[in-house]
């Protein structure tokens, strides 16, 4: 069966590269905020909306579920009808979003507009590094490539702290933020952003394998919340793992037997790669383990200390402001003595922090004692894994699957932080007390990072090597071949890998 091969866009560059690098990067800015900045409010969405925790969970889970699900098929289709085209209609969807969020009257409403934004933001994300790729000339392209990677740590860096100072004004604007930010940048985006798009693509995204995956994480999360209000035997709650499971599997059987001209949710070939593999499975343990601890230390911050919500934001952020720092030389280690040792390193440490709370922190505040030290540990470990455990699975594939793998990677990373969540709450159900609860979750964290560090670890010593040495292999089952990360350099023509 003929397909079209992945290409990278292969326009001339444009005119005003850096107004292209500011518009993409303010939009994924928003995108990747709203993955943090929710965390901060919760508490004050609960006592606004006399919610349950495990309603309100799907306002981040909703979020993440369909932001996952919809990366890959969202770059599909800008491959066919334009990047440029796709990016700006998905800034516009995700500033409605922001906007019907501001204004929602219920957790209904409010769940509604978060998956619009999650629409719109999987257009932006699935978008924007090929149109730096189309602005800057191949000699600037990794300095503005990292810029773009530098994006999403600055934004969890600073999520925190505006959502902390936000929510004490009102939390409809940790919504609101967003609408002057997106307009500006949409009107500058008419006017700078080249298109692109894929002229040999003809394949379309399989929706209904798109929705068999929504359906099949939905329904395991929403098992997982209601399981301790409920009971674990509940009949609703094992129809809902039962269903988890069939749509599972139907989203495997799909993936093997997509109909002729769609791509499949799933690229099975790809998983034949045993690091691209075992990256996916790390990346999905350690994005469970960080989203249960940032929801955990919100919820320990703000109700087992009684931080307001502008002390707790800003007590939450050396943690990932050291992920920011560390993440390039960790990646720069990796580069030299193999992503799967680093990664399991940073896992490693990000389980540490878990203990050093448990061992110290009590009912009487004590931050820069008892709280600070483990945030340490916790901020390089993130910062140290999430940069290698990326280039680990880059490395694995060929240049010409290099779009898909990467999509893949950011669904499994996405799909991880909503399990996390879930998994959390379910956790923490029932515990005697804040403290308790916050020990569970902080328990639950030691597991999840000890399954990602022996997962890294398997990954072995994957290297990157120079570009103009790097080849994609010609049979349809691809063998690891080293090609640069997280730069993809511009596709060789060659066979698809379906």
């Amino acid at each position: 069966m003929s397909a079209a091969t992945e290409q990278p866009p292969t326009a001339a560059p444009a005119r005003s590269p850096g107004l292209v690098l500011l518009v993409v990067s303010a939009a994924v800015f928003l995108s990747a905020l709203d993955l943090f900045i929710v965390n901060i409010a919760f508490p004050t969405l609960a006592a606004s909306f006399d919610s349950t925790t495990g309603a309100l969970s799907w306002v981040l889970n909703g979020y993440t579920i369909v932001f996952a699900a919809l990366l890959a098929p969202a770059g599909r289709i800008a491959d066919r009808v334009g990047r440029r085209r796709v990016f700006l209609t998905g800034l516009a969807t995700f500033l409605a979003g922001s906007l019907g969020c501001a204004l929602v009257w219920d957790v209904g409403s409010l769940i509604a507009f978060r998956v619009v934004q999650a629409v719109g933001g999987a257009m932006i994300t699935a978008t924007s590094l090929a149109l730096l790729l189309v602005a800057f000339p191949p000699a600037r392209r990794a300095g503005a490539i990292a810029v773009w990677s530098m994006v999403g740590g600055v934004a969890a860096a600073l999520g925190p702290p505006i959502g902390g100072l936000l929510v004490e004004a009102s939390w409809r604007w940790i919504f609101l933020v967003n609408v002057p930010v997106g307009i500006a940048a949409l009107v500058l985006g008419l006017r700078v952003l080249p298109e692109s798009r894929d002229a040999s693509e003809r394949r379309r995204p399989d929706v209904l394998g798109t929705l068999l995956l929504i359906g099949s994480v939905g329904l395991l999360s929403y098992g997982l919340v209601e399981a301790p209000d409920r009971g674990w035997d509940s009949g609703l709650v094992l129809a809902a793992f039962a269903g988890a499971v069939v749509t599972g599997a139907l989203v495997g059987l799909r993936a093997a037997r997509a109909p002729r001209g769609t791509v499949p949710v799933l690229p099975l070939a790809l998983f034949r790669v045993r690091s691209f593999t075992l990256a996916n499975l790390a990346m999905a343990s350690f994005m469970a383990g960080f989203g249960g601890m940032l929801l955990g230390n919100v919820l320990w911050l703000t109700g087992g200390w009684g931080f307001s919500t502008v002390e707790a934001g800003f007590a939450l952020i050396p943690g990932p402001a050291l992920a920011a720092l560390t993440a390039i030389p960790a990646g720069r280690l990796g580069a030299r003595i193999g992503h799967g040792p680093v990664a399991a390193l940073g896992t490693a440490l990000f389980g540490l922090g878990a203990p050093y709370w448990v061992a110290r922190v009590g009912e009487v505040s004590g931050f820069a004692a008892d709280f600070l030290p483990g945030q340490v540990l916790t901020g390089i470990g993130v910062g140290c894994t999430l940069t290698n455990l990326s280039a680990a699975a880059s490395s694995s594939l060929p240049p010409a699957t290099l779009a898909t793998g990467t999509a893949t990677f950011g669904a499994f990373r996405q799909i991880g932080a909503t399990l996390g969540v879930s998994i959390l709450l379910a956790a923490v159900a029932g515990a005697g007390g804040e403290l308790d609860g916050a020990q569970r979750g902080w328990a639950l964290t030691v597991v999840l990072a000890a399954l990602a560090s022996l997962l890294s670890v398997a990954i072995g010593t994957a290297h990157h090597t120079d570009p103009g040495r790097a080849t994609a292999p010609p049979a349809p089952v691809p063998e690891p071949v080293a090609v640069p990360a997280p730069t993809p350099a511009p596709a060789e023509r060659g066979e698809p890998i379906r």
